[in-house]
C-alpha cells in the first residue's frame, strides 16, 4: 500500500473549490486504501484556535476522522500558518500530532518529514518573527483573546505575510542548501520530504559521498499536489479540480 503525503493546502472559505477537492480525495479509493496519510503543515490559511466555531474547521475534521475511520492513520505536522492547531482539534479530527523534523520509516526507508520553513535560513526577517510566535507565551496571549479579535489578527497577519512575500527576493524565501545538507546529517538520513516553498520537485545529490533525496510538496491554490511513495517509487503529482 502507497503512503500518500500533502501540505500547503491553505484551505480557506473563499475558496470553496479547493476545500471540495480535499474533501473529494480524502474520500477516494486511493486515500482509503493507503498505508497512511501525511498532512505537513500550512492545512488552512490561518487558524486562530482550536475553538474557532466556523463552518472550515468542521469541514476538515469530518474528512480526517472518515479517513481514520477506514483504517488509515492520519498524520499532522503544523505548519506557519496552523501552528496554533493543537491537541483537541486533532483528537476531534482523528489526526495524529507530529513534531517538525521528526523521522519515520517509510517503506523502509529513514525518511526526514518537516514543514519546511525552518530550512528558509536566508530569510532572516520571517526567522524572527516564527521564534517569536511559537512561544508558549505568545501563543497562551493570542489564545486568550476573543474569537473576533483572533479573526482580525488572522487577517492582518496574512495581508503582512503577503506583503513580505511580494517585497523579498525568490532565492531568499527557498531552502538554504547548507541548512537542509546540516539537519540532514544530524537526523542521520539521506532522504527528506518538505513543503513551504510550493515549489514541488524531486531533487537528487550527494550527501557525505552518499545519493540523497529532498521531495518538496507543492502547493493547492490552483490544483491539489500529491506525493505517493509505494516501495521504491515515488509519484508527484498534481490533482485536477475536476475531481469534484
Amino acid at each position: 500500500m502507497a503512503t500518500l503525503f500533502i501540505a500547503d493546502l491553505h484551505l480557506d472559505p473563499s475558496r470553496a473549490q479547493i476545500t471540495q477537492l480535499f474533501e473529494s480525495y480524502l474520500a477516494s479509493a486511493e486515500v482509503r486504501h493507503a498505508e497512511a496519510l501525511y498532512i505537513l503543515g500550512d492545512l488552512v490559511e490561518a487558524w486562530i484556535g482550536d475553538d474557532d466555531d466556523a463552518e472550515l474547521p468542521q469541514h476538515i475534521a469530518d474528512a480526517t476522522r472518515a479517513v481514520r475511520a477506514a483504517g488509515v492513520p492520519v498524520y499532522f505536522m503544523v505548519g506557519n500558518r496552523d501552528f496554533l492547531l493543537g491537541e483537541a482539534f486533532a483528537a476531534r479530527a482523528g489526526m495524529t500530532l507530529l513534531d517538525d523534523g521528526i523521522v519515520h520509516d517509510i517503506h523502509g526507508r529513514p525518511t526526514l518529514l518537516m514543514h519546511g520553513d525552518v530550512l528558509c535560513t536566508d530569510d532572516i526577517a520571517y526567522q524572527a518573527v516564527r521564534r517569536q510566535v511559537r512561544t508558549p507565551e505568545w501563543q497562551a496571549h493570542i489564545l486568550s483573546l476573543p474569537l473576533a479579535a483572533r479573526r482580525a489578527f488572522a487577517a492582518k497577519a496574512r495581508h503582512d505575510s503577503k506583503a513580505h512575500t511580494g517585497s523579498t527576493m525568490e532565492s531568499i524565501m527557498d531552502v538554504n542548501a547548507e541548512a537542509v545538507a546540516a539537519t540532514m546529517r544530524s537526523a542521520g538520513v539521506t532522504r527528506l520530504i518538505h513543503g513551504h516553498t510550493h515549489r514541488p520537485a524531486v531533487h537528487a545529490f550527494e550527501l557525505d559521498g552518499k545519493p540523497a533525496e529532498r521531495i518538496v510538496l507543492g502547493d493547492w491554490y490552483e490544483h491539489g499536489s500529491v506525493l505517493r511513495v509505494d516501495g521504491d517509487v515515488v509519484e508527484l503529482r498534481g490533482l485536477a479540480l475536476d475531481r469534484i
